[in-house]
């Protein structure tokens, strides 16, 4: 297992859509893919996931070379992510991103605002593409994400039967189905072709009648990260352990990306203590 960070992992810094920052507030220039990959070089991490927050297929074929140049020359591994499972065409082309990104895997959101297919829909679709999967040696990790319970997942990739496709594991989206990681990992984890670590704390809000889940740097929230990795462990498999972050915005953009890259450089420090690779 090899540790490494997201395009997620610094959200606020690739650009929020629909946020308002305090009036006035210049607007960042928003990290870009080569920015990523240096981050990742400085927290000295091995591998980076570029998902949908930071799309790749609109690059032309020579920024995609260069991409990998650069990832070459800073010993760093790309994992490509996409969000969508419709058109078909969609998800062959960032499969082929993948291939050529030497990318083992290519994580998959289902859902778009667009388009919620029923989980034999979702079987279906990924039915026709596994021809293209194992051609490009390209496994598809499917992502909990809000909606579907984990037994359901569980139920796509089973009713799929391959080994090209499985389960990139969330340790926070499933709440959105009331399910927390103790039941995602139970479910899903001899599936987990991909690990997101995402700390988290859940408190009453002040006037006692709800509650707020917000993000926390890795090792400072409810998660227990010791207990994943050792839960997973007994599955075995090969993969990565990818560290995302729900940050909590600040009153300002340069006060929030701050915060941002804080977290991300904590939340390093602490799973290099768990993840040595």
């Amino acid at each position: 297992m090899r540790l490494g960070i997201s395009s997620y992992t610094y959200s606020w810094a690739c650009g929020m859509p629909g946020h308002r920052f305090r009036a006035g507030d210049p607007p960042p220039s928003p990290l870009t893919h080569a920015g990523l990959l240096e981050r990742a070089a400085a927290l000295g991490v091995g591998v980076v996931q570029i998902c949908d927050n930071l799309p790749l297929d609109g690059l032309s074929s020579g920024k995609v070379d260069a991409l990998a140049r650069l990832a070459a020359e800073r010993g760093l591994a790309i994992e490509v992510g996409t969000r969508g499972i419709a058109p078909a065409e969609h998800l062959e082309r960032h499969i082929a991103l993948a291939a050529r990104l030497g990318s083992p895997i290519l994580r998959v959101v289902v859902d778009t605002a667009e388009h919620h297919p029923a989980p034999e829909e979702v079987v279906a679709t990924l039915r026709g593409v596994l021809p293209v999967l194992g051609e490009a040696g390209v496994v598809l990790a499917i992502e909990n994400h809000d909606r579907f319970r984990a037994a359901v997942l569980r139920g796509i990739v089973e009713a799929l039967g391959s080994d090209w496709v499985g389960i990139c594991l969330d340790t926070v989206n499933s709440f959105g189905a009331l399910e927390g990681p103790d039941v995602v990992v139970g479910e899903l984890g001899h599936l987990v072709v991909n690990l997101h670590i995402k700390d988290f704390h859940v408190a009453r809000v002040p006037y006692s009648m709800g509650f707020v889940v917000e993000g926390r740097p890795a090792g400072q929230g409810m998660l227990n990260v010791p207990w994943l990795l050792e839960a997973l462990e007994p599955h075995g498999g090969e993969y990565n352990a990818i560290l995302e972050l729900w940050t909590p915005p600040e009153p300002r953009i340069e006060d929030t990306l701050r915060k941002e890259m804080a977290w991300a450089e904590e939340s390093v420090r602490y799973l290099r203590t768990l993840i040595p690779g």
